[in-house]
């Protein structure tokens, strides 16, 4: 499937900052398994410390100035076995599967969007808590130090930010630092009164409450119902305790190295953690019937700060000892909750907002935002709201937990619900109307009851009502419902077996459990980056979102009509005003409630203002509800729009993407085809090389016999340099295929320009003036005398210019111009020739192509010389340009940069006649497959004084060498059966020192070398130049050679013999071969006219255009003679 949706940069950046943010202490999302690495005992203690908060015994005090000690004592045992009931399957089941408390809710039964309004319950306990513990330490600060409580607040609230910005590990260490201390001084204090005071345990026992007489000590109170339920409900809103412990419990491993010792710490770092909070809340009603009875005030007597200052009191005789520990004790314990407290609610608001903003500004924004609304409850005086805000706010919390505990523990068993749990937003319904519909259930039955609907009895037992109804509910709906809303899609099944998985938004690898298939961006993805995702509407459920559902309900149970005028923009407004007023009701009601109770007196007036309040909140209401329908509205045309537009994009991209890869299947044909032809050149040019090595190393040797007679050393000349041609066509060949495959070499040198360019017009001026051409030269006085450059492509470069203009040039003159400036060097070729067609100057550089000229008067020659030439001019970083008109000539132009070298590390000396070495006698050992070459290496180096041994295979030479110490090899590469690297290999392993110099026609050509290729010396490519041979011999035997003294002075040039008719019949039989072309033919008739001396200048004069096989050339002089047919002899 296609993805409808791109990956940005942008995106994947602040995903992947998320990621980073979060995988600290797994926030936001599933604990991986490799993250439970932390051991029980660490867990247990750091849970544990949770529980250390003081408001367990500001509760237990409360309870028992308004109840009495009997019905705080069996509030505090009943409401704790409740806690217990409700909190063990929530914790079996968030370290089986390793979620947070948000996570949970929303595999039980709540659904995605369903766990939004239980993450802001859950936010709601952290921050009221949070500001109770502060409130209780600022209250010690005030007590001990005269702190003003508005600064108290302050300290006690921002004191606490810096310890849980670094996650749980500091959290945890923290704890587990200030764990012994807490632990002693909260049994301490008892042991001292139980030894000193134990009338007090009587006196307590025996308390009815500031509202009720008490008996004497001794004597037990009275248990009254409905007072034991209103003291329930104050303590039973602590049920959200379980959230924190939750989400640390994550941490723990699913199974420990010990199963008992791990079952007792999940039970203490979980539900058990009531276990330890009851004797603090029966601690907190005995130390406030203590303090109450050692003339403390009502108002005072409730503070944690108070009760134990009179407790340590017995401990430390001395008043501001005992004022000092209190304080401390009061930090200590409030720190320890408050971390608890913050860490937890920067997790539930992160949680709240990621989902309905798609975005998480960073953990630590939340954490400041929670801290902010706990200092401004703290400066309203939340603790003096103490028993009526947390007997509402029980109702709620245990609507929840007890849904999610119903689901766990009887859903879930039973099959009307999946097993596991499943928290990813895209296999999660937005609304599950089993958590959803439970919980509204019981607390709206609760709260009616709470409020007096049914009676002081009932209203007292509200919580205990929410956990009766929240557990027939649960099962009741799953069951209606057939548990079809809790998963909308299933996972994966063949992702179980993978490790880990990569996100492909955020890049980071994560288990099986954590990952979702997103058809938006057909890829896989992780569970944060997809609730960040705004973008993609939830297209991988679309029966599941939210809207959909509202819309089946109300089409359930209402009229079509009414159902399509409620989806129109007005209706839309009418819902949302609708709830927005109720909302805003609801909280102006329970004010007034609250106020009402508090202050009977001042309710008549209270209630009107609320009244005023509602109406003008109500307008605003109205008016913002506009706003956010119309903006709605807007925001949804601009994202179908842009929707279609970025599908048209991606349509367009994805047949790009087929013309990309049809164009990257032609290229990979043509490169194909290229290797090949590359591969077919260089296999011809080895196949060339071998028999022109043996010609042009005979040519050579030819070249320098002294008793070969003068007539011959021209046709031997002429046998050279057909040879070098044949040898400069291989080269281009070649030269084309290294650069097409970017593997030609470019060497930088220091070259003698001038001597350089010299050469250069010394080769081409003779063969200018043969065919009657003048040949111009001129060169720029800045020119410097040395520069840098590759000699080798630049030779190339002006041979195969000036070569073309000779050969296309019929008469008038060849120009070769030089011009140097700011290190760049300017080479012009001018001609008087055929001139290029414009239409033909456009692809006279493509390798075989000619002008339209070469058609009607063929000349020798492949069409590469410009090919090569502009190859050559680009590698070395210059540039080549031309411009011709028809038959008025053409120039081409060509610019490199060659740098000035102005002070020249060598000076090449004079070519000169080796004739034999200073020294002993070396001895060379040829290894070659072809006898000829064997033979052309012995008569090369057995002139110069040298003892050549030859072989045919490596064998063979293995066997040769065998007491004899060879001075130097040369080895030729490739043959048959034992190869020249095996061959080389072989030899160092016998302990051969001697240089080896490999020889081949592949050598520079691309081909492979074998495992030996380290342990030779040199390499030199057939066809084999004898200068250069000996250079290279030379340089690895350290040769001092002795060369023929210097040759006398040349004779004085003679006057140009004039050239004599040799007669009409030799005219027309030297027409007729030329006409056929038969070199050889022409050649005899040349030799046999040249008997007569009188014919030589014109067997010299018309043998040169043979040797340069110019037979236009060859015509041309013919028909000079051709008018004279009635001469037998005579001048031209």
């Amino acid at each position: 499937m296609a993805a409808r949706q791109r990956i940005i940069p942008v995106r994947r950046e602040y995903n992947r900052w998320v990621a980073n943010q979060t995988l600290e202490d797994y926030a936001l999302r599933f604990t991986a398994k490799s993250a439970r690495q932390f051991s029980s005992n660490r867990i247990s203690h750091t849970a544990i410390g949770a529980i250390s908060f003081l408001a367990l015994e500001a509760i237990g005090g409360a309870i028992t100035l308004s109840y009495g000690t009997t019905n705080a004592f069996y509030a505090i045992l009943v409401a704790a076995v409740a806690m217990l009931a409700v909190g063990l399957p929530i914790s079996r089941y968030a370290i089986r599967h390793g979620v947070d408390i948000d996570l949970l809710t929303r595999g039980a039964s709540f659904g995605y969007i369903g766990s939004t309004i239980t993450s802001l319950i859950y936010a709601a306990f952290t921050f009221m808590l949070f500001a109770i513990e502060a409130s209780i330490m600022s209250g010690a600060l005030e007590l001990a130090l005269g702190i003003p409580l508005w600064i108290g607040y302050i300290i006690s609230a921002v004191m606490v930010i810096p310890l849980v910005t670094h996650g749980v590990r500091l959290i945890s260490r923290f704890q587990i630092i200030t764990q012994p201390f807490w632990i002693v001084l909260n049994i301490l204090p008892f042991i001292f009164i139980a030894l000193m005071d134990w009338e007090k345990y009587d006196l307590w026992r025996a308390f009815a409450g500031i509202h009720h007489a008490s008996g004497p000590p001794g004597t037990v109170a009275d248990f009254n119902l409905v007072e034991f339920g209103a003291a329930s409900a104050v303590i039973l809103a602590l049920m959200s305790q379980i959230g924190e412990q939750v989400d640390f419990l994550r941490f723990l491993p699913a199974e420990g190295q010990s199963r008992l010792r791990h079952r007792i710490a999940v039970f203490l770092a979980g539900a058990g953690w009531v276990v330890v909070g009851v004797p603090k809340l029966l601690a907190g009603s005995f130390l406030v019937v203590l303090t109450f009875s050692s003339g403390v005030s009502v108002d005072r007597a409730a503070d944690p700060a108070q009760m134990y200052l009179t407790a340590f009191g017995y401990m430390i005789p001395n008043q501001t000892a005992a004022m000092l520990l209190m304080v401390a004790f009061v930090v200590v314990s409030q720190l320890k909750i408050n971390v608890m407290n913050a860490y937890a609610g920067s997790l539930a608001w992160s949680n709240f907002f990621s989902r309905l903003t798609h975005s998480h500004p960073g953990r630590v924004v939340w954490l400041v935002f929670n801290v902010a609304i706990a200092l401004l409850l703290m400066e309203l005086g939340i603790y003096r709201l103490l028993e009526e805000t947390l007997g509402i706010f029980s109702i709620i919390a245990m609507a929840w937990l007890c849904t999610i505990s119903a689901d766990l523990f009887i859903n879930k068993p039973l099959g009307l619900a999946p097993p596991g749990i499943e928290f990813k937003r895209a296999h999660l319904y937005d609304i599950n109307p089993v958590g959803v519909g439970s919980m509204t259930l019981s607390a709206t039955i609760a709260l009616m009851a709470h409020f007096g609907a049914f009676g002081p009895l009932a209203a007292s037992l509200a919580p205990y009502l929410t956990l009766i109804v929240a557990f027939i509910a649960s099962p009741l709906i799953a069951w209606g419902t057939k548990g079809k809303f809790y998963l909308a899609r299933k996972p994966r099944q063949k992702w179980r077996e993978e490790s880990s998985i990569t996100c492909s938004i955020c890049e980071h690898p994560f288990e099986p459990e954590d990952m979702a298939w997103c058809p938006a961006y057909a890829a896989p993805i992780c569970s944060l980056c997809c609730s960040l995702d705004s973008r993609c509407h939830d297209m991988c459920k679309p029966k599941a979102k939210l809207n959909y559902q509202v819309a089946t309900v109300a089409k359930s149970f209402l009229p079509d009509q009414l159902v399509a005028k409620l989806a129109t923009r007005l209706g839309r407004y009418c819902m949302a005003a609708a709830i927005a007023v109720t909302a805003i009701g609801g909280i102006l009601a329970m004010i007034a409630h609250q106020v009402g109770t508090a202050s009977p007196a001042t309710a008549d007036v209270v209630n009107r203002t609320i009244l005023i309040v509602f109406f003008v909140f109500a307008v605003i209401a109205g008016i913002v509800c506009w706003f956010l329908v119309l903006a709605h509205d807007s925001r949804v045309v601009a994202e179908e729009e842009s929707s279609r537009q970025n599908t048209l994009l991606l349509k367009e991209i994805a047949a790009h993407k087929k013309t990309d890869a049809a164009l990257q299947d032609a290229k990979e044909t043509a490169e194909a085809a290229n290797r090949a032809k590359s591969r077919y050149v260089v296999g011809l040019s080895h196949e060339l090389r071998t028999p022109l090595n043996a010609v042009l190393g005979y040519a050579q040797i030819l070249e320098r016999d002294e008793t070969i007679p003068p007539p011959r050393q021209s046709a031997i000349k002429v046998i050279r340099r057909s040879a070098d041609h044949l040898s400069g066509l291989i080269d281009g060949l070649l030269d084309i295929s290294k650069i097409e495959a970017g593997r030609l070499q470019v060497y930088s040198n220091e070259i003698n320009i001038q001597d350089f360019l010299d050469q250069i017009v010394d080769m081409f001026r003779p063969q200018a003036q043969a065919k009657g051409l003048e040949f111009r030269h001129d060169r720029s006085p800045a020119l410097p005398q040395y520069v840098r450059t590759d000699e080798k492509r630049l030779r190339q470069i002006l041979v195969n210019l000036l070569s073309n203009a000779i050969k296309f040039t019929d008469e008038g003159a060849v120009t070769f111009d030089v011009g140097y400036r700011s290190q760049v060097a300017s080479f012009t070729v001018s001609d008087t020739g055929r001139g290029i067609a414009q239409k033909d100057l456009a692809r006279i550089y493509e390798p075989f192509q000619r002008g339209e000229a070469e058609s009607v008067r063929p000349m020798p020659g492949l069409g590469l010389g410009l090919t090569i030439t502009r190859l050559l001019t680009n590698t070395l970083g210059g540039e080549i340009s031309a411009s011709s008109e028809k038959d008025k000539g053409s120039t081409f132009r060509v610019r490199l940069m060659l740098s000035a070298v102005h002070r020249p590390s060598t000076t090449p000396a004079a070519e000169k006649t080796i004739r034999s070495y200073s020294g002993p006698r070396r001895t060379i050992v040829v290894v070659d497959d072809n006898e000829d070459h064997r033979e052309l290496m012995r008569q090369v180096l057995s002139p110069l004084d040298f003892v050549v041994l030859t072989a045919q295979s490596g064998p063979e030479c293995l066997t040769l060498i065998e007491g004899v110490k060879p001075d130097l090899f040369l080895i030729d590469i490739s043959m048959p059966g034992m190869t020249g690297w095996q061959l080389v290999t072989k030899l160092r392993e016998a302990g051969q020192t001697a240089p080896l110099i490999m020889l081949s026609a592949n050598i520079g050509d691309g081909a492979v070398a074998g495992a030996g290729e380290d342990n030779h010396n040199d390499a030199i490519a057939k066809p084999v130049d004898i200068r250069h041979l000996c250079d290279r011999l030379a340089v690895h035997l350290g040769l001092k050679w002795i060369y023929e003294a210097d040759l006398p002075p040349a004779p004085a040039p003679q006057p140009t013999p004039q050239i004599i008719h040799p007669g009409v019949i030799h005219i027309k039989d030297l027409q007729q071969l030329g006409e056929i072309g038969y070199i050889r033919g022409i050649e005899a008739k040349l030799a046999d006219l040249a008997r007569n001396t009188d014919n030589v200048p014109f067997t010299q004069e018309l043998g040169a255009y043979v040797q340069a096989f110019d037979l236009t050339g060859y015509a041309k002089f013919l028909e000079r003679f051709s008018d004279n047919e009635n001469r037998g002899d005579g001048t031209a």
